[in-house]
């Protein structure tokens, strides 16, 4: 009975996650999947989709049973099974979190190298193109990827889009915007605009720095007192008799009630201590 109860509550996630991660029917190039986002602001442009929708319920599935198993309360199960299924989402949270802070620290020297080189008198193209060879190493590959498209289709503002697409990032979406704008309109002020905005990213960075220093203290916080109750609840998980009462109703309400004020008090805490995140307004 648990099992068939376990297999329902899967369906059910995977019917919910689906209208989350999988694009509309009929609609297809028309809009932005969240799950597809966040898998390019990772780093993973290549990774399909469903891939995220297949990680959750694969630790939907491994967390509830191996707790079934354990515990011998489906209630309990349940809980675990709900908190793992959000870990592959909040890994690649982090992941694109580290990929902007990287990226972040990169693209003062970046904008620098552009604007020497359109101050030596290269285009816009020829640019971008040799930030594939002496740009930050961590951006060399996206540029030399731009300069594969472009030397094989010659169509700039087909590759600039490309570029940005793979970048995912709002600084440079501010940079693949302002290339694209000289390139049309022309602008000889191009090399002035740009060594201005490498010194405002550098302030930015430095001010951020010390921003995140003094938050991670509100974000370890919030973790430790979120994860110390589950934590007992799986040390009791060991001796069935002590939580065989989750099995009933009142401990099932008990649980459910639990979780709900874990999720509101971490949530609280996050958006108490959260910093302003620039957004791509430009994608």
């Amino acid at each position: 009975m648990n099992v068939v109860v376990g297999l329902m509550l899967a369906s059910g996630l995977l019917l919910v996650l689906s209208w989350w991660f999988l694009p509309p029917v009929g609609r297809r190039g028309e809009s932005r999947v969240p799950g597809r986002d966040l898998l390019v602001a990772a780093g993973l442009p290549h990774a399909p989709g469903w891939s995220v929708l297949a990680g959750c319920l694969g630790s939907f599935a491994a967390a509830f049973l191996a707790m079934l198993v354990l515990s011998g309360v489906a209630t309990i199960a349940l809980a675990f099974g709900l908190m793992a299924a959000t870990l592959p989402v909040a890994i690649l949270r982090g992941r694109a979190r580290r990929r902007l802070r990287e990226h972040a620290e990169l693209w003062p020297d970046a904008v620098d190298n552009l604007a020497s080189a359109v101050r030596a008198g290269l285009s816009v193209p020829e640019a971008l193109v040799q930030l594939g060879e002496r740009g930050p190493e961590g951006l060399r590959e996206q540029f030399r990827a731009f300069e594969r498209d472009y030397q094989a289709s010659g169509r700039f503002e087909e590759s600039l889009q490309r570029l940005k697409d793979r970048l995912a990032d709002p600084t440079g979406d501010r940079v693949v915007e302002a290339l694209r704008l000289a390139r049309e309109v022309g602008g000889g002020d191009l090399g002035r605009m740009l060594r201005s905005l490498s010194a405002f990213l550098r302030a930015d960075q430095r001010t951020r720095a010390e921003l995140e220093a003094r938050q991670s203290w509100t974000v370890n916080a919030a973790r430790l007192a979120v994860a110390a109750p589950w934590v007992v609840l799986l040390a009791m998980s060991l001796q069935r008799d002590v939580v065989a009462r989750y099995s009933s109703g009142t401990g099932a309400v008990v649980l459910g009630v639990g979780a709900g004020v874990c999720l509101v008090a971490y949530r609280t805490m996050m958006w108490l201590g959260r910093l302003p995140t620039e957004r791509r307004v430009l994608a």
